[in-house]
């Protein structure tokens, strides 16, 4: 078995750049596989086969898939696992409930751990409000997040941005009913949480300005799952469940 602690990047853009960046300042040593697009009539399977056998010859252990959200990740996950690597995928999660159950089922097959990132879940004013407030039963949820740069991926603001708030919502009070979300790019920079009870403000976290180290966080807490730890909590059902609520945010505003 490779070093726990060996990765490989899979992307180009500067999300990869900056990961292979923190992971470096980690003492983790990261390859990268830049090329990562299916090729004009190349069969799935093909395609599977082919980023398996780059994967392998990577050497690592886990692969960090820093590419845009689409239909092409279930075919990267596939790929990763079918060369016997863990993974990290990041957020948002389009893929289908059969698409999830099949990789989840895969993963559990392989004995290899599924990670969705969601870098906030990190912070400590987020495990504290789990602690006082899990299941959330009684609680209103809102969240605000703007960024002040125009979005260069075309993701749709709720589904990049608001997938952040609502992991927070699932993990933390997933039986709260959700108040507010509001997602936008080229607006002054806000990215805000709280919790209401009967009209009055329970507690807020200011995601914006912390200088807590979450994504090093996230990567303890992935490899502490891949050296025999609990099961990682935040996997592709998790995913699920917070694309379910950005679906449900999606249909809200579409009535209003």
């Amino acid at each position: 078995m490779s070093d726990p602690s060996s990765y490989v990047i899979l992307g180009r853009g500067r999300w990869a750049r900056r990961m292979n960046a923190i992971l470096s300042d980690e003492g983790r040593s990261a390859a990268a596989i830049e090329e990562t697009r299916q090729r004009p009539n190349e069969p799935e399977l093909s395609y599977v086969a082919r980023m398996a056998e780059a994967m392998k010859k990577s050497g690592a252990q886990v692969a960090w898939l820093c590419v845009l959200a689409g239909p092409h990740v279930s075919l990267m996950i596939e790929a990763a696992l079918e060369a016997g690597l863990h993974v990290v995928a990041e957020k948002p999660w389009f893929g289908t409930p059969e698409d999830t159950l099949r990789l989840q089922q895969l993963a559990q097959a392989k004995t290899r751990t599924l990670a969705v990132h969601f870098e906030y879940l990190m912070l400590d004013e987020v495990e504290q409000w789990r602690r006082a407030h899990h299941p959330g039963t009684g609680l209103h949820f809102g969240g605000n997040f703007f960024l002040a740069r125009p979005d260069p991926t075309n993701t749709p603001a709720l589904d990049n941005l608001g997938s952040h708030l609502l992991a927070i919502r699932e993990y933390v009070c997933p039986a709260a009913t959700i108040a507010q979300i509001h997602c936008a790019y080229e607006r002054p920079d806000e990215r805000v949480v709280w919790l209401e009870k009967d009209g009055d403000m329970v507690s807020a976290i200011n995601l914006l300005t912390h200088r807590q180290p979450i994504i090093q966080r996230f990567i303890q807490k992935v490899e502490a799952a891949l050296n025999g730890g609990a099961a990682f909590p935040f996997d592709l059902d998790f995913a699920l469940r917070v694309a379910n609520a950005v679906n449900a945010c999606k249909a809200q505003e579409a009535k209003s």
